[in-house]
């Protein structure tokens, strides 16, 4: 009868102070690793996000200047539309550059008839070399004649990127930093 009142005495037992204090710090540890966790994909998701509107500002300039008349009349002459304003909404149909080819440096500084200021709803907000206070991104779009086929292919090129500070990125070498896009493509002459 002894053994049997001594095992149930050792059941009974609660846990002891160190087991509870090691659980405690397996959890402490377990939750500071997932807050971090939690911070990162906020991070991530906010950085995305500007990644995503840059693009579709990018993509909405770029339909732009497609949509621009470039191509042969019916006499087989060539046409292009060197006229219409894009830096202003909705665009007009003289005062602009059209498909002008643009200077050099159009993605590199902002250029007027190359470049527009937007908000944070997509609202063109400015067209000018210094961008006004409600400006959230600076759109800048060059046109350059194809070296291969001059007189008949442009490549179209659009630059989106939050109104701060570029640093060395406009200094010679147009990069993507993050939360811009950039976004090109090649327009060729079609008979219409």
């Amino acid at each position: 009868m002894e053994k049997s009142q001594r095992s149930s005495v050792v059941s009974e037992t609660g846990s002891s102070l160190i087991e509870v204090l090691v659980a405690t710090v397996i959890m402490v540890t377990g939750l500071l690793g997932m807050s971090q966790l939690f911070l990162l994909s906020t991070m991530n998701n906010t950085s995305s996000r500007s990644d995503t509107y840059s693009t579709v500002l990018a993509e909405q300039k770029m339909e732009q200047l497609r949509a621009l008349a470039y191509g042969f009349d019916m006499a087989g002459l060539p046409v292009s539309d060197i006229s219409t304003d894009t830096s202003v909404s909705p665009p007009t149909g003289d005062g602009g550059t059209g498909l002008q080819p643009s200077p050099a440096s159009a993605l590199q500084t902002n250029t007027v008839g190359f470049v527009d200021h937007v908000n944070g709803q997509g609202v063109i907000v400015g067209n000018g070399v210094n961008p006004p206070g409600s400006a959230v991104y600076t759109r800048r779009w060059s046109v350059d004649p194809l070296p291969t086929n001059p007189n008949n292919t442009i490549v179209l090129q659009v630059l989106v990127t939050p109104i701060r500070n570029r640093g060395q990125a406009d200094a010679g070498n147009v990069g993507r930093l993050a939360g811009e896009a950039r976004v090109m493509t090649i327009k060729t002459r079609k008979a219409q």
